[in-house]
């Protein structure tokens, strides 16, 4: 699947993989992030922490009509309030596809992998 974009210039095709690694990149900015989970953890692994090219294998993108919809597996760092971590990505993804895409997401759904234990 792809987003397909009308403007005055022409056509544009966005990619499921190119949303993904965007909301993947703006996700990984975040405070209290370690890194992005594999979504598939029964096939890949307990809550692998997947490097920099590997971002869209921890975002799903779901479109329902005009509707998107971003699913993020995440690891968080031990010690930070996760509620406040799982919100400011949320926050960052929507504002970051918006403004590098000029797409609007419905939603995005945080689903935390784990909690690391990160020593400085």
């Amino acid at each position: 699947m792809s987003i397909e974009l009308t403007t005055k210039d022409g056509h544009v095709t966005i990619t499921n993989d190119v949303v993904s690694t965007v909301a993947g990149g703006a996700a990984i900015e975040c405070y209290g992030i370690v890194g992005m989970a594999s979504k598939n953890q029964l096939r890949d692994g307990l809550a692998e922490i997947l490097r920099k090219e590997n971002f869209s294998r921890g975002v799903v993108v779901r479109q329902d009509g005009e509707n998107l919809h971003i699913d993020m597996y995440i690891i968080v760092s031990y010690g930070t309030k996760i509620s406040e971590v799982a919100h400011n990505v949320q926050s960052q993804v929507k504002y970051t596809l918006d403004k590098t895409l000029g797409l609007s997401v419905n939603s995005v759904n945080i689903y935390i992998q784990g909690v690391r234990v990160t020593i400085d």
